[in-house]
């Protein structure tokens, strides 16, 4: 299949559940080496000629937990594999009642409680210091397309939300998710972030596509497990990869954006250090 230059290349960073994009055939594996360690993906062209990067953040298998997914050397490899637009899964808890398991939130906030993770490419040094300004994080020109697609396909989608982004493995104790509402959190994940910030220091358009698969501790009436999950987003999976297919031509097309400056050289890991 024949890429069609005046497409930008698309990367889709699959979550829990989303391990593949149904009416894309072709896929040829790549491992990318970065400062941080190696990354592997998969690379197409969709039908229409739209370049895709499809990336698993938890590994083959589903072998890392949310804490230890080396989110540096992921989104940097998109970065350089010449990827300017990235969208992103992830399964999420719901902090309201009315937003029930099986919709589909288009965030564009985000509330940051993760505590163990490195949450930037400029460390000084070499790197350099860069404050990336965080008051739109999620790109409004992609979460615009992909709202239209998801209601072409029938979704359920909420146009706006926060997304509030916890450490994990664990799931929340019932206090914090009361806090987190209180604080405004619309819904509850743990891979959201750094990836946002890190795509933002790139200068890439980014989306997250947060997918409900339950409600959050003390909504639920249940205590939450990850069968539970995993059983939800295999419901919605496939209807999402199919909507992702159908949206790429939308999500590729050239737009002026105020997500980043264009992206320079990449940024050098400190000290040329290979570690995630």
């Amino acid at each position: 299949m024949a890429v069609d230059a005046s497409f930008e290349k698309v990367a889709i960073i699959g979550g829990s559940g989303v391990y593949a994009i149904d009416g894309l055939s072709g896929w040829s594996p790549k491992t990318v080496t970065t400062p941080y360690g190696p990354v592997e993906v998969a690379e197409a062209v969709s039908p229409e000629g739209v370049p895709v990067v499809f990336l698993n953040r938890h590994g083959p298998g589903h072998r890392l937990p949310p804490h230890r997914v080396n989110y540096r050397a992921n989104v940097w490899a998109v970065r350089a594999l010449g990827c300017r637009r990235v969208v992103a899964t992830g399964a999420v808890g719901s902090l309201q009642p009315l937003l029930a398991p099986g919709f589909l939130v288009l965030v564009d906030q985000f509330l940051d409680f993760t505590h163990n993770r490195p949450t930037t490419f400029f460390e000084g040094g070499e790197a350099g210091v860069v404050h990336a300004d965080m008051t739109e994080p999620y790109c409004p020109n992609l979460r615009r397309r992909l709202a239209e697609a998801a209601r072409q396909a029938g979704l359920d989608v909420v146009e706006a939300g926060t997304y509030v982004a916890t450490e994990g493995p664990r799931f929340e104790s019932r206090a914090e998710i009361e806090a987190y509402r209180r604080l405004g959190g619309d819904v509850v994940g743990m891979t959201g972030l750094p990836e946002v910030v890190l795509a933002r220091e790139l200068g890439l358009c980014y989306a997250t596509l947060a997918l409900v698969t339950n409600l959050a501790a003390g909504l639920a009436g249940h205590r939450l497990s990850h069968d539970e999950v995993l059983a939800a987003m295999a419901a919605l999976g496939k209807r999402l990869g199919a909507m992702l297919a159908e949206a790429l031509p939308a999500l590729a097309e050239p737009w002026a954006c105020a997500c980043g400056p264009a992206p320079g050289p990449l940024p050098a890991a400190p000290g040329g250090d290979d570690a995630p």
